[in-house]
């Protein structure tokens, strides 16, 4: 069984929505990277009961994210902000080696940094 690491990507957004039996079977295969049979000696289960905990709640896990799509956001909404500091800190960069450097675009690209820092925490 292939490991798709989106869904420990997932698993971090939409885990609530599983049983805590679901989750925890997720969390100790995708998070702690325990085999199925691990797992199973875990739970008093069969490999085949873990790998079909595991089937369902991918299932769910997946459906939620396509139909409500946070953690697609959430990645878009980082690297957003990646590429505005990156960018902030290029403008930063080429003033400030300006033969005639603003002091106005220097304390704006500061606050923007500042205000990049602020919606990343």
């Amino acid at each position: 069984m292939a490991k798709n690491l989106e869904i420990s990507y997932l698993l971090d957004f939409y885990g609530e929505v599983l049983t805590e039996k679901q989750r925890d079977v997720m969390e100790q295969y995708y998070n702690d990277d325990l085999s199925l049979a691990e797992i199973a000696d875990n739970f008093g289960i069969t490999r085949q009961g873990v790998r079909d905990s595991i089937k369902r709640g991918e299932g769910i896990l997946l459906e939620l994210e396509e139909k409500v799509g946070f953690a697609r956001r959430y990645r878009a909404v980082q690297e957003g902000v990646a590429r505005l500091e990156k960018l902030t800190r290029d403008i930063r960069f080429y003033n400030s080696t300006s033969y005639a450097m603003s002091e106005e675009i220097d304390k704006a690209t500061s606050e923007m940094l500042e205000l990049i820092e602020h919606i990343s925490e």
